[in-house]
């Protein structure tokens, strides 16, 4: 009878074995059928796969995420939060990314206590995610916490140099704290990346205000005396170069940055607590001055303003173009 009976036992867990294997088997292929619904851009009928995945396993981080995710893209999110926030109960490969977007949704309907804290969630389980550093940096840029935004944007960078959302907005909340040194060169940094475009047409517009003298309204509180001297530097340095023989705009824009690149590199060196501005920038454009690359990189610069001529001097000198990249990508920079 014994006998019987366990056999009878092993009968049933063999038969929930096979029941949870169908269930995962199913959450899985729903879960699948969802992201290629999302990825046809059929987004309410993806919700409704992962909605039937919730329904046999109503514990599913991939499931619960897809839904969050799958909500904002509909402009509901605030109705994907719970779900989410369900995710970040879990240790699993969503939990940052669920504090992420919860980070996006809460920026989104200006909730912006709310996002910073998520995203600082985000990056404490993912130290290395730019993203998250950068749209924090952005949340402190929009409540005009210029000091934490610039922090926040610096460790974007240092994760990813490349990155030109982080050097536009390192350039964007450095220029609004009255530190033009640091603007000025992030600026020529980004044009490097993308020199076309409306956010290269914006940055354009930015470093002839800076060579220019021009200053936003610091709301940041006092400017530090290191910035004042790197501020003074440039306008000394623009007052030295003229126009009176009649330069084209790339290389009357490449004489004024020569000589600023040129002060600001000699004056960094000499100053202490600034190390991320002259390691990153400073160091780098002032070793770039001192080549014969400056009349390419202007073109770069110059690009947005002037696009078909500085395409047609870069497709004439295609061995100084050439020259450039080569010497910016054997020239190390210490982000």
């Amino acid at each position: 009878m014994k006998l019987f009976k366990n056999i009878s036992l092993i009968i049933v867990v063999l038969l929930l074995s096979v029941t949870v294997y169908a269930q995962d088997a199913d959450v899985a292929t729903l879960i699948k059928q969802g992201i290629q619904l999302n990825n046809a851009h059929d987004n309410a009928g993806a919700l409704e796969k992962y909605k039937q995945a919730l329904a046999i396993d109503a514990e599913n981080a991939q499931a619960n995420y897809q839904v969050g995710f799958t909500l904002n893209s509909l402009h509901k999110g605030l109705e994907g939060l719970p779900y989410l926030d369900k995710v970040t109960k879990t240790n699993t490969n969503f939990t940052a990314a669920a504090y992420f977007l919860m980070g996006v949704i809460y920026d989104d309907n200006h909730q912006y206590t709310q996002a910073i804290e998520a995203y600082k969630q985000a990056i404490r389980i993912q130290p290395t995610r730019p993203d998250a550093y950068f749209s924090l940096g952005l949340v402190y840029f929009r409540t005009k916490d210029y000091a934490q935004a610039e922090q926040a944007a610096m460790e974007a960078i240092k994760i990813n140099p490349q990155g030109g959302g982080g050097q536009r907005l390192y350039a964007l909340v450095t220029f609004h704290q009255n530190k033009r040194g640091p603007a000025l060169l992030a600026l020529c940094t980004f044009l490097m990346l993308e020199p076309d475009g409306a956010r290269a047409a914006e940055a354009y517009t930015n470093v002839q205000s800076i060579l220019k003298g021009g200053i936003l309204k610091n709301e940041a509180g006092k400017t530090s005396a290191e910035d004042v001297e790197l501020n003074k530097n440039i306008m000394g340095a623009v007052a030295t170069v003229s126009n009176k023989s009649g330069l084209s705009p790339a290389d009357f824009l490449g004489a004024q940055l020569k000589v600023v690149f040129i002060a600001l590199g000699r004056l960094a060196e000499k100053q202490t607590g600034n190390d991320f501005f002259k390691t990153a920038y400073a160091d780098f454009f002032y070793k770039l001055a001192q080549t014969d690359n400056i009349p390419a990189f202007a073109r770069y610069m110059d690009m947005s303003a002037n696009k078909e001529a500085d395409k047609q001097w870069l497709q004439q000198n295609d061995d100084k173009r050439k020259a450039l990249e080569v010497w910016v990508e054997g020239t190390e920079r210490k982000f």
